[in-house]
């Protein structure tokens, strides 16, 4: 099911059409403004005046630029920014990510959604960060139609990507804990014209449905004061066992292994490499180097099996590690707009509907919409216009239309 606005609120027919056009195309050619030096003295490592350092406070902040595609001028203010997050296991470390401000003339309060990428590789080169301001991120265009609408938008690198240390791909808790305090960063982030009562929005697919899932269901305990307003989320890896055995010596089997890397890196009692035979290791390897085109077209059509002296997808320690990334277990305290393509051939269709199904059953404000055409990535580009109108929904105060 799809919402159905009503005409005040509904943009123009042709309006509509060209700005998405625009955005996906990324024809939209406005002046840039030139990036001037952040401070973030009032927000440094210690926090304000000195304090302990909390989650989310600015450890450093340098003038960026966002290009959706390579020399395309933007009426945006960029940063990079590196900002004080939480693992999986609770403790503190470090994580990196870009600001990114119209600068369109608008004075008031302007929304802010906290962007989650889909997959990108485990390569520090593959950061958001390091390609936003070449107009080479893959999903740039995408955070345009956003900044398009006057939002700002702060994109999360995740743990270890971008930073030292090998990226937490497919941790679950991690990638929560990224995306909510990217959006406190944001807020404290000097000269931005965002503050702690800055309405939040939540969106990201693929991996990115992932962390802004976690996100949604942690924001109640661990990020309460964001004034979130709702969480878009699509094509979600919601359960990773069912994920990898879905994909298990097909062309999406890369990644398996990279998501078992990733777990890994969180949690390195596993011992990934225990369990890789010669060709395994070279193979997981060489993707922590590197970007997802390299990694998916390494690891594609192999077999778990064809890599490993035993299965650690069949030990209990990985069955539990794994477990715990499982999303559905507790209910996003604000709305949430989650949407899967029916021919899926990453993510299985069915968990996406087991997720939403969880959701309601614990009383979340879910709606649900099914992309009857398409597969993984075109759902993204396809629905992503319906995401930014039910975002713009929600900041307006309008009621959301759960179908649970």
């Amino acid at each position: 099911m799809r919402i159905r606005r009503s005409p005040e609120h509904r943009p123009a027919a042709g309006t509509t059409a060209r700005t998405a056009l625009a955005a996906v195309a990324a024809l939209a050619l406005s002046a840039a403004v030139p990036a001037t030096t952040a401070r973030a003295d009032d927000a440094g490592p210690a926090g304000p005046a000195g304090a302990a350092a909390r989650p989310g406070d600015i450890v450093s902040a340098a003038p960026s630029a966002f290009h959706p595609l390579p020399g395309q001028p933007t009426n945006t203010r960029a940063w990079k920014i590196h900002y004080n997050s939480t693992t999986a296991e609770g403790a503190p470390n470090v994580v990196s990510g870009t600001v990114i401000v119209p600068q369109d003339g608008h004075t008031g309060p302007r929304p802010l959604i906290t962007y989650a990428v889909g997959t990108v590789g485990m390569g520090d080169s593959c950061a958001p960060s390091n390609n936003l301001p070449n107009g080479t991120s893959l999903e740039a265009n995408l955070i345009q139609q956003l900044t398009l609408r006057g939002w700002a938008v702060v994109v999360t690198d995740y743990e270890g990507l971008g930073t030292p240390g090998v990226h937490t791909y497919t941790v679950g808790p991690s990638a929560g804990h990224a995306v909510l305090d990217a959006a406190r960063a944001a807020t404290r982030l000097p000269g931005t014209g965002l503050s702690a009562d800055t309405p939040v929005g939540i969106m990201g697919y693929s991996q990115g449905g992932q962390a802004s899932s976690w996100a949604a269901e942690l924001q109640g305990s661990y990020a309460p004061e964001l004034k979130v307003k709702g969480t878009a989320t699509g094509g979600v890896p919601a359960d990773l066992m069912k994920v990898a055995d879905f994909n298990n010596g097909s062309y999406g089997s890369g990644l398996i292994f990279m998501a078992a890397a990733g777990q890994d890196a969180a949690y390195p009692e596993l011992k990934l490499d225990s369990y890789l035979n010669p060709a395994g290791k070279l193979l997981v390897n060489g993707m922590k180097e590197n970007c997802v085109a390299i990694d998916a077209i390494a690891g594609s059509f192999k077999r778990i099996s064809d890599l490993t002296t035993r299965n650690p997808l069949a030990q209990p320690d990985w069955q539990a590690r794994l477990g715990q990334s499982k999303l559905g277990r507790t209910a996003p305290a604000a709305p949430v707009y989650q949407y899967h393509a029916l021919g899926d051939e990453l993510i299985p269709y069915a968990v996406g509907r087991q997720l939403r199904s969880d959701w309601c059953a614990k009383g979340a404000n879910v709606e649900f919409d099914t992309i009857w055409i398409g597969e993984h990535v075109s759902g993204v580009i396809t629905h992503s216009l319906e995401v930014g109108n039910w975002l713009a929904d929600r900041f307006a105060g309008r009621t959301a239309h759960p179908n649970c």
